[in-house]
């Protein structure tokens, strides 16, 4: 298959190094100095056990036209990156191509083929103008929840702190001849990719943590451990999480862990900072629409109170603004 990965960060970056080393075509979308980097020598990856592996094979383009169209598109970007991209995107387009949405909390295409009474609605926390629903059709993409944890070190090199499971799911649940050529593609380059048949309820798995650890993170400037471990945060972590259940639940989600053991893998991670907290140590703009805007508009839709998701959305709204401040830029769309 032929592969773009759109965002050679280090979760693009892995995956680009490994199904590169597997035989795949693989592009990587880079700017600077790590499309330097790349086309210089390369991708290299170092694994948890110190070891390492090189794909000398990739190659990296700013301009996506010269990527050319692919089978498939990953777009490991952060969310609000996304709208950005839109112009170019499009070059990568073929009739057939795949796009797998590999973004952390949740997409704008989560109403599309739901089916039932919210089929179809549009998130405006996340995609306010419908830029995004309007440049990717539905028919295209694939949606992806990311386990790994991985960090890119320096220019076309990333750390592989652990994981290698990427789930997949078609949006309206089908087991489809596209979606298991690509997890057999992605499983011979080393990864765990289980096809999914209710990819909501998996990325809510996920969000319910992001939505509450990320923000307490980035304003208490804490670790997962910390945040745990302390009698206060764990249960402003417990609220969050017993609100945010609540309005997933009523969009027809099963939740498959208890609260309790949610909580707890956050715990075992250890003292690991989330990627809000480092967007707010280097300055960046947060993903708050995606990981906490969004469920506080979901409660709003379903008519689910969620007074302390909207507390801490709206302190780190603030830290957010502060921040854009700083560097000129950053728009906040309204939950």
């Amino acid at each position: 298959m032929k592969y773009a990965i759109v965002g050679a960060g280090a979760i693009g970056g892995y995956l680009g190094a490994k199904l590169s080393l597997a035989g795949e075509d693989v592009t990587f979308i880079a700017r600077n100095k790590n499309l330097a980097a790349i086309n210089a020598r390369g991708f290299r990856l170092v694994l948890p056990d110190g070891s390492e592996q090189h794909a000398g094979g990739v190659r990296a383009v700013q301009d996506m036209a010269d990527a050319g169209p692919q089978d498939v598109v990953l777009l490991t970007t952060k969310a609000h990156q996304v709208r950005d991209l839109l112009p170019g995107l499009r070059a990568l387009f073929g009739p057939e191509t795949m796009v797998v949405t590999m973004i952390n909390g949740m997409p704008w295409w989560y109403f599309h083929k739901l089916g039932g009474p919210y089929d179809g609605r549009a998130l405006s926390s996340v995609d306010p103008d419908g830029a995004l629903a309007a440049g990717i059709e539905t028919e295209r993409i694939i949606g992806s929840i990311v386990y790994p944890a991985a960090e890119l070190v320096e220019p076309g090199v990333v750390k592989l702190i652990e994981g290698n499971r990427f789930t997949l799911g078609e949006l309206d649940g089908a087991r489809t001849p596209r979606i298991e050529a690509l997890a057999k593609s992605l499983m011979a380059a080393g990864f765990k990719a289980p096809v999914s048949r209710d990819i909501r309820s998996e990325i809510w798995v996920k969000l319910w943590g992001n939505v509450s650890f990320n923000p307490i993170s980035a304003l208490a400037h804490a670790t997962l451990e910390d945040i745990c471990r302390f009698p206060l945060t764990r249960e402003l972590v417990t609220r969050m999480m017993t609100e945010a259940r609540a309005v997933g639940e009523k969009l027809g989600v099963e939740f498959k862990i208890s609260l309790e053991q949610r909580i707890a893998g956050a715990e075992a991670v250890g003292a690991h900072k989330t990627s809000m907290l480092v967007d707010v140590e280097h300055g960046r703009a947060l993903e708050l629409q995606a990981l906490v805007g969004s469920v506080v508009e979901l409660g709003r839709i379903t008519g689910s109170p969620t007074p302390t998701i909207d507390a801490i959305y709206a302190v780190t709204a603030l830290l957010a603004k502060t921040l854009a401040d700083g560097r000129g830029r950053l728009e906040l769309q309204p939950a």
